[in-house]
């Protein structure tokens, strides 16, 4: 499988740095230009998508449905597993009030919400859906609209990262990056949007193979 994983649409949220989490927010007032260029980037690429993945949010689902008709892939599923992480009663809250009041945001990644979850337990329930889809879709090109924080996920688990350092890595809702898949194991990394704090910031090789041992 190959599976392409991009951002949802820019939110009010995203940019007034409130806390989301399983919350929703409405789009900015320039979401269309981030996946305008992306579209372009597939369009670039002559990618052609047997079916497309979201998670179960709104601002996810609606991306979705965009890149739908746009590329005209009738078959879009929605999985709660693909959900940025729950962060239970701290929904809408600023960002820096909750760096004040949990220092355990993006430092701690075993660190459960009050009411949601930890980065771990997104991450497992992410990585084992993925790695289950990459065998039922084996063959198949795949588009995800996912969000920041499982992408940060995914990609530390798959490249053999160190979790808790990578929380805060940044991800633009311009990325746009590839994952080759054999079997349920991830072969090879590759970001052709807007470079994520991965290349920047750690150098990633640009493609990464993946050997595994």
């Amino acid at each position: 499988m190959r599976l392409v994983l991009i951002r949802h649409y820019k939110t009010r949220f995203n940019i007034t740095g409130q806390v989301m989490g399983w919350g929703d927010s409405s789009p900015g007032d320039d979401w269309r230009e981030d996946l305008d260029y992306i579209a372009g980037v597939i369009g670039q690429r002559e990618l052609v998508f047997d079916r497309i993945y979201s998670s179960d949010l709104e601002r996810s689902q609606q991306t979705a449905a965009y890149f739908s008709r746009l590329l005209g892939v009738r078959q879009v599923s929605a999985a709660i597993e693909l959900n940025e992480i729950n962060y239970g009663d701290l929904f809408g809250k600023s960002k820096k009030w909750v760096r004040e009041h949990y220092p355990q945001y993006k430092t701690d990644a075993a660190f459960v919400f009050p009411n949601g979850e930890s980065f771990q337990q997104m991450q497992k329930r992410s990585v084992d859906f993925v790695s289950s889809m990459a065998q039922a879709c084996a063959g198949e090109n795949v588009l995800a609209v996912v969000h920041a924080g499982l992408v940060r996920g995914l990609v530390s688990h798959f490249l053999g990262l160190d979790y808790a350092p990578q929380l805060k890595r940044q991800v633009s809702h311009r990325y746009l990056a590839v994952l080759d898949f054999d079997g349920a194991n991830c072969v090879r990394y590759e970001e052709w949007g807007e470079p994520s704090g991965f290349v920047r910031d750690l150098g990633l090789e640009q493609p990464c193979n993946i050997m595994k041992v």
